[in-house]
């Protein structure tokens, strides 16, 4: 009797096991090689002496004892089989559980890895060089063709080139249509030149504000790429506030109100890149050479081919490799790579440094703890006695001290060392726009000697390649 009910208890086992085999089957579906080691683990276990031997035990000592064995034999067999069984069972326990709990994880953070995978690619394609969209003629850009450029520019001559850069050559132009327009050559001599190229394309054709040089057109024809902008009379700040190296060409000095003015717009341009966009656009490359004057004096804010989108988390940052003009690239991206709009704060404040010094961001000629312009005004620019000795001789004095004050603290705001500090640029157009009551030119539209020597009126100027 007691024999045919081990068998029997035998066969229900197996039947047992192998109905658990079919469900864990299907659980882990996903994770075929992690079920074949614990099927195995099953087999290991079923075709074991101790295990097979342990349920034996308790059917025959436990669950049906014989008639007549001694009864202190018995509980001391009862209890070898118990613990054999105990012991067993929490070993395959164990194993049932570490195998399940690892598949959890692995399944859970493989898809977390791919959807972050997803989205950095995702990032990586916008932030970069927008390559997942078409350089296509919509949204009123037009597109030309490279012998309409290249007679618009008299085949390019050396006497047109109004600019140089990292990605090629700007030159002046006048389009059959007469419209004068400023058009940049990339040079494709590398894959940079290239994102550049798109970068500027797609955003410059979504992003519309009266504070960004406008993009006319483009054309993309084999290996030639070519980007067509507004005319920007009065050339870049920058040869405004100090004369460029090399350069003959002459720029009376701004004043301090159409300083304030270009200060204010230059901030606006900023806060529509990271207020109005999402996700913001982070320039990268902000500098007075880059926030180009028109005939009136307005400033536009340029150049966008090292633009790359920012993150839409607050707090949040992309980690890109360290590209801009040095003095002007912030601290943390420099150290980190960590690119936030509060880089491009800094860049602005240096930019505010420079129209209150007239200096340029990094000069090693000048005397020790002179050459880098942020540490050198830095500590001045809270000190009322201080601030008049940084300022720009150029202006002999012609200036509220009051607006120099508050302009001096916005400024040290935006240069902090640490980005947590600086302000949103939507709080410097705030601070900037009580100074600015009666916007006016400081100088005559047309005022610098290029623009004169010259039968095409471009300055100097225009977007830097």
């Amino acid at each position: 009797m007691t024999r045919s009910h081990v068998v029997l208890s035998t066969s229900q086992s197996t039947s047992i096991v192998h109905q658990t085999k079919y469900k864990l089957s299907s659980i882990f579906k996903k994770e075929q090689q992690y079920y074949h080691l614990f099927n195995f683990s099953l087999q290991w276990l079923l075709n074991n002496p101790l295990w097979v031997s342990s349920l034996l035990l308790v059917q025959q000592h436990f669950l049906a004892p014989m008639e007549g064995q001694n009864d202190e034999y018995h509980k001391k067999e009862r209890a070898i089989a118990v613990t054999i069984l105990v012991f067993a069972s929490l070993s395959i326990a164990s194993l049932f559980v570490a195998v399940s709990y690892y598949c959890y994880i692995r399944n859970k953070v493989g898809k977390r890895f791919k959807n972050r995978t997803y989205t950095e690619s995702a990032c990586d394609d916008k932030g970069n060089n927008f390559a997942n969209l078409k350089v296509i003629a919509e949204k009123g850009l037009q597109v030309f063709t490279f012998k309409q450029l290249h007679s618009a520019t008299g085949g390019f001559g050396k006497s047109n080139v109004i600019g140089h850069g990292a990605f090629g050559s700007v030159y002046r132009g006048v389009l059959q249509d007469g419209r004068k327009v400023a058009i940049k050559l990339m040079d494709q001599a590398g894959k940079q030149g290239e994102e550049e190229f798109k970068v500027e394309v797609e955003l410059l054709c979504l992003l519309r504000s009266p504070y960004l040089l406008s993009l006319i057109g483009y054309c993309s024809e084999s290996s030639h790429k070519l980007l067509v902008y507004e005319f920007m009379a009065n050339g870049g700040l920058q040869e405004h506030l100090y004369p460029i190296k090399g350069s003959n060409n002459f720029c009376p000095k701004l004043d301090w109100k159409t300083r304030l003015r270009i200060a204010l717009e230059a901030a606006k341009g900023l806060e529509y890149l990271h207020e109005h966009v999402n996700p913001p656009v982070i320039h990268r490359d902000l500098k007075s050479s880059n926030i180009l004057l028109d005939k009136n004096f307005h400033a536009k804010v340029s150049d966008f081919g090292l633009a790359k989108l920012g993150s839409d988390k607050a707090g949040g940052h992309v980690s890109t490799r360290v590209l801009g003009t040095q003095g002007y690239v912030a601290p943390e991206y420099a150290l980190t790579g960590h690119l936030t709009t509060k880089s491009d704060v800094y860049s602005y404040g240096v930019v505010l440094l420079e129209l209150l010094t007239g200096r340029v961001p990094v000069d090693m000629k000048r005397s020790p703890g002179e050459g880098v312009l942020v540490s050198w005004a830095l500590p001045r620019l809270t000190d009322r006695e201080k601030v008049v000795e940084i300022m720009d001789t150029a202006l002999e004095g012609q200036y509220s001290m009051k607006e120099v004050i508050q302009v001096a603290a916005i400024a040290a705001m935006c240069v902090q060392p640490e980005a947590d500090y600086r302000p949103l640029m939507a709080d410097v157009v705030q601070s900037l726009v009580p100074l600015v009551k009666q916007p006016r030119p400081a100088v005559k539209a047309g005022s610098c000697s290029s623009f004169h020597a010259t039968q095409s009126p471009i300055a100097t100027q225009s977007p830097k390649a």
